[in-house]
């Protein structure tokens, strides 16, 4: 028996198994880092610049297109948008992740809690923030609770509220796929070293201290790993970021005065 070959046989099988479970395990810790995400949907160009200005996307990117039509409601100011309430008893902060013991230890407190749902993307160092959640289950993403609290007791809250008009939607349209969405997104608003954490579909329009009637229009949400928040028009595809619909309802509160 040649053993000075059998040995090189041994030596470059070894090296072809350690090659092939080094993969294996690069292929387990990127899926543990980025669970469910594929990118084979964007275009070629969007993931072209994505590397070039170190981009990731940790949120898995949705694939519905569902249809949808823009959400009429008139804003209820009647507790004052901006108001922030004191709560007296305060109550044990671990109740936000229980939406039954939420509703049994605020709802005789805060008007249609139950219509509002836990937003763990725009949770704060002082509040929880909860959004209201459309007839269709869809989040309204400028209609907020924000349940303030201190020493793991909740010490008070602030409330957007509506009333949604039956019957004065748009006609529904098939909206946009997340994938075409984020494409002028990343294209031309992220900054290099951008991580996007969460892409959800719901509503976005500002909320003004009107009677009139106001409305939401279908739109992706796009919120950053540093606190950024971008909305996508899920219709038309035009970008709005979280200081523009700030400077729109300041200007809008203005025309009202």
């Amino acid at each position: 028996m040649d053993w000075g070959r059998a040995k090189s046989v041994l030596i470059f099988s070894f090296l072809v198994l350690n090659l092939l479970l080094g993969y294996q395990l690069w292929l387990n810790v990127r899926d543990q880092v980025n669970p469910n995400v594929d990118l084979t949907a964007l275009p070629e160009d969007t993931r072209r610049i994505m590397q070039e200005k170190d981009i990731t996307i940790t949120a898995s990117v949705p694939g519905g297109t569902p249809k949808m039509g823009d959400l009429q409601f008139r804003y209820d100011g009647s507790g004052g948008a901006s108001d922030i309430i004191p709560l007296d008893p305060q109550v044990d902060s671990r109740i936000v992740f229980s939406e039954r013991e939420l509703v049994e230890g605020l709802g005789k407190t805060i008007p249609d809690l139950e219509l509002y749902r836990f937003d763990p993307a725009l949770q704060t160092d002082e509040a929880f923030v909860f959004t209201r959640i459309a007839d269709d289950g869809r989040p309204i993403f400028d209609v907020k609770l924000e349940l303030y609290y201190s020493n793991q007791k909740i010490v008070a809250y602030r409330q957007d509220r509506i009333e949604t008009v039956i019957g004065e939607m748009s006609e529904p349209q098939t909206v946009l796929p997340a994938s075409k969405a984020l494409a002028p997104l990343i294209d031309n608003y992220l900054q290099p070293g951008a991580v996007i954490k969460e892409i959800r579909l719901g509503y976005h329009g500002q909320l003004f201290n009107t009677d009139d009637i106001q409305a939401a229009e279908p739109s992706w949400r796009v919120v950053l790993e540093d606190g950024s928040v971008y909305y996508i028009n899920a219709i038309s595809g035009a970008v709005a970021t979280e200081q523009d619909a700030a400077a729109s309802e300041t200007d809008g509160e203005a025309e009202g005065v």
